[in-house]
């Protein structure tokens, strides 16, 4: 099956074919950097990180811009109140979005432009759209003339006449009609300011993203994202500006992500429930969020809540504990036994879904990259891994011990392009314990000497004894595991 994908622009889904036979060009509409990323910044990041993983998984080369909205009435306002320069805001928020995005594995952009760097490109692109009569100046302001681009409008659906109903004149602004947007505005005294042919100023929002894209991908790029909330008027802008200036299409394939709902609720700041990256990253793990924002298709909305992310938490546990289990029982199988057994029927069905995994993986990210669909697909591979390992135990051979192995290798290449199940198994696993100890208010130390304890009773068949200390464990939240190493414990999400 080829790549399918939703092109807001044709409301339908298209065969994905690059300009460039085996190269994508790709921008996505990053952050304006005058506060921490919230979770919808995570989404789209995530989402979009994990389109270029599959992407260079099917081979292709892929050239990805993410900007830096460095300038804006929204940063100049903040750093007015924290008494710090535009520049020193930025900067700051720029180093947050670094972090964050490292915890989250989110790889980095090909380029990662930011506005202030590329005054002279949105100069000489606003040159060249007054030069063809598609822009004015007005008292050092620059619009664009709506009216003068027949097709606006195409991208979010609407008409001329429905905008103008809408539309109106801010205090302040020179534009000839309601519907004209800034190319260019003139300095305030106290702001941030640029020289121009039009005098000092510094430039509107949708313009640097035309003159950033077309910088490093050329006229035309074969896939252009963001979020639902970018198609009007921004992308619907930026559409307008690019085409009118070059004479081409801007852009080949729309994509945007859904909006991210807390408890049901539109997020926002007056409603107080604005949820910043870091201060999930407090109390849940990276890749437990990660796994929360790939769990529903990329343009469905997506609800966020503490049980929602428990449970992303619990999946990544089982996950973890089974692929570590199945090492440890490939090695033990190993050791056992140099037979070559024929497989039991559990175990060939087992086999046969985690041979099955790579090609429904590839068909749902191909049905317009439905993420969701994978990760269950992902899941159920997971479980057929266990049922081997169980199997390799009770028959150990050669060939079980191949496929055991073949099979966390299956399972490990479909997560990456998830960017999930990255971490060593163990590591994974010893954080979390020791996490779940925190929570339960134990130590490491009490629960090593309680399992001494139990293995003395045990030498000693005093198995009353032993059961008593075991349950004491589990009423505590910890469950024990005897394997020929020894005793092993765990928090309970993990039994």
């Amino acid at each position: 099956m080829d790549l399918k994908i939703y092109n807001t622009l044709t409301r339908k889904k298209e065969p994905f074919e690059p300009m460039e036979p085996g190269h994508v060009k790709m921008y996505v509409c990053g952050v304006t950097t005058y506060d921490r990323c919230h979770i919808g910044h995570a989404r789209s990041a995530v989402v979009f990180d994990a389109f270029v993983r599959y992407l260079q998984h099917k081979g292709y080369k892929v050239h990805f811009v993410r900007n830096f909205t460095d300038i804006d009435d929204k940063i100049i306002k903040r750093a007015n109140e924290e008494g710090i320069s535009s520049s020193e805001l930025s900067e700051r928020e720029i180093r947050h979005f670094y972090e964050d995005m490292a915890r989250l594995k989110v790889m980095p952009a090909s380029f990662e432009p930011r506005a202030t760097e590329h005054i002279k490109e949105i100069v000489r692109l606003i040159e060249t759209l007054i030069s063809k009569e598609y822009a004015y100046e007005a008292d050092g302001d620059v619009y664009f003339s709506v009216r003068h681009f027949p097709a606006y409008g195409a991208l979010s659906g609407r008409n001329i006449e429905e905008l103008v109903s809408g539309a109106r004149v801010a205090i302040g602004e020179r534009k000839k009609d309601p519907l004209d947007f800034a190319l260019w505005k003139a300095a305030k005294p106290g702001e941030p300011s640029w020289q121009s042919p039009w005098g000092a100023g510094r430039p509107g929002w949708h313009i640097e993203c035309s003159a950033m894209g077309m910088k490093y991908l050329g006229p035309t790029l074969d896939i252009h994202g963001g979020g639902l909330d970018l198609i009007f008027p921004h992308h619907e802008n930026e559409i307008a500006q690019s085409e009118a200036a070059t004479g081409k299409t801007f852009v080949r394939y729309w994509i945007h992500n859904g909006f991210v709902t807390i408890n049901g609720e539109k997020m926002s700041k007056s409603l107080g429930n604005f949820i910043t990256i870091h201060e999930i990253l407090k109390t849940h793990s990276p890749e437990a969020l990660r796994l929360f924002l790939l769990s529903k298709h990329y343009r469905s909305p997506l609800d966020y809540s503490e049980e929602a992310l428990n449970e992303m938490e619990a999946a990544l546990d089982r996950c973890y504990n089974t692929i570590c289990e199945a090492k440890n029982k490939a090695s033990r199988a190993t050791k056992a036994t140099k037979k070559m057994r024929p497989l039991s029927d559990v175990a060939e069905d087992a086999v046969k879904s985690l041979r099955a995994l790579p090609e429904r993986f590839d068909q749902a990210m191909d049905d317009d990259f439905n993420t969701a669909q994978a990760m269950g697909y992902l899941f159920e591979a997971v479980r057929a891994l266990n049922r081997l390992a169980k199997e390799c135990e009770r028959t150990p051979s050669i060939l079980c011990t191949k496929e055991l192995e073949a099979g966390i290798g299956v399972i490990l290449n479909a997560s990456h392009i998830l960017g999930v199940l990255e971490e060593e198994p163990d590591a994974y696993i010893n954080a979390r314990n020791l996490e779940g100890l925190k929570r339960f208010g134990l130590t490491e130390e009490e629960i090593l000497s309680a399992i001494e304890e139990r293995t003395a009773a045990r030498a000693k068949k005093d198995w009353a004894a032993a059961d008593r200390i075991r349950k004491g464990l589990e009423a505590k939240g910890i469950m024990l595991k005897d394997t020929p190493e020894g005793t092993r414990w765990a928090i309970k999400s993990f039994g």
